[in-house]
């Protein structure tokens, strides 16, 4: 009787146990709104395993190699250089760019020097990317480099003009940094090209790009921005009033300013003053201890796009840093530094010759 009596408390023992492990596999442990986010939206939080898509740590995990420069279309010559229209590889996309090569017996009069020509990576600003097309624009611009024993390479950006892929935007995606970061392991490549002596050079957008290049890849020797968006996210989505750069068109509200990358970043990280951390992560101001090089700013305080005290603050952040950087500002000049070009354009040739020659 009494060895009936342990068998069934065994067995009731063994139903027990069945019952709670069945019972553990079924109803899993209710988490916390932390824990369930997924790693790399909780910024700063413990379960972060992933840095933000956008964000400086998340470019330098990626790899940049680019690829052989392809002549797809040669144009008329320069002054004393040759013109080109070329292609590269950036994520599998094909980038079309404007590749500009030195005569033999340019750059003041020289051969190409030992080791290959200085060269430059030509970020350009803003156009509507149905508008863009590679041999317009910039011309200027690109001859003050071209004429003065330089190689250079203005990238499309994917989505410009023949260049395959979607036009992501600069600041809700890092697609166009890619391309510029892609650019340069190209130009390296490049026969003519001392793959030592490349720096970039960036107007307005292209500022932007120019400075996440920098803190980025630690072999870019140089930067020259010309009015560049190089303020901060903070600044970008608190402080960024821009106004239309063709007249009559209104200003740019808090309210409808930016497209929908604030928005969408907003929602789901919070503003600045909420997840300061999460928006310095985005910001290329905040890894300038890591610059690869000097940096010259150039401004208009008349620039009705993008103000000028973005570059005066990138300039007190990087002495903070302990960093070289130049600042010139212009009275009353325009966005596009138009009525000092010549001087403006005399004074970043200078600032490369110093560092590239």
């Amino acid at each position: 009787m009494l060895k009936n009596r342990g068998l069934v408390f065994v067995l009731i023992l063994l139903l027990i146990a069945v019952f709670f492990v069945y019972s553990g596999y079924n109803h899993p442990t209710v988490l916390t709104n932390q824990q369930t986010d997924f790693p790399d939206n909780n910024i700063g939080g413990e379960m972060m395993a992933e840095p933000h898509t956008l964000s400086i740590e998340s470019l330098r995990q990626g790899d940049y190699p680019g690829s052989d420069l392809v002549v797809e279309q040669t144009l008329t010559p320069g002054s004393n250089y040759q013109r080109y229209i070329v292609s590269y590889r950036s994520e599998g996309l094909k980038i079309f760019a404007l590749l500009t090569v030195p005569n033999p017996s340019s750059g003041s009069g020289q051969a190409m020097p030992e080791g290959g020509w200085p060269a430059v990576v030509f970020n350009h600003g803003y156009i509507p990317p149905s508008q863009y097309r590679t041999t317009e624009r910039y011309l200027a611009y690109t001859d003050a480099f071209s004429s003065n024993g330089y190689v250079l390479l203005r990238p499309d950006y994917r989505g410009h003009g023949n260049s395959q892929g979607s036009p992501t935007g600069a600041y809700g995606s890092n697609g166009y940094t890619i391309d510029v970061l892609n650019a340069y392991s190209s130009l390296q490549k490049y026969k003519d090209v001392n793959p030592d002596k490349i720096g970039m050079w960036g107007h307005s957008l292209g500022g932007f790009l120019t400075l996440r290049a920098m803190v980025v890849n630690p072999d870019i020797k140089a930067g020259v921005i010309w009015a560049g968006v190089v303020g901060s996210y903070e600044d970008l989505f608190d402080r960024w009033r821009r106004r239309g750069a063709l007249s009559g068109t209104p200003p740019v509200t808090p309210s409808t300013r930016g497209g929908s990358w604030r928005q969408t970043l907003s929602e789901q990280f919070g503003d600045p003053s909420e997840n300061k951390a999460f928006w310095d992560s985005l910001s290329a101001n905040s890894y300038l201890e890591d610059i690869s090089g000097s940096i010259q700013l150039h401004h208009g305080t008349n620039d009705e796009s993008v103000p000028y005290e973005f570059s005066e603050t990138l300039k007190r952040q990087m002495i903070e840093a302990g960093k070289e950087v130049e600042l010139y500002l212009y009275d009353n000049d325009d966005h596009n530094i138009s009525q000092n070009f010549n001087i403006a354009a005399n004074r970043r040739v200078e600032f490369f010759d110093r560092y590239l020659k």
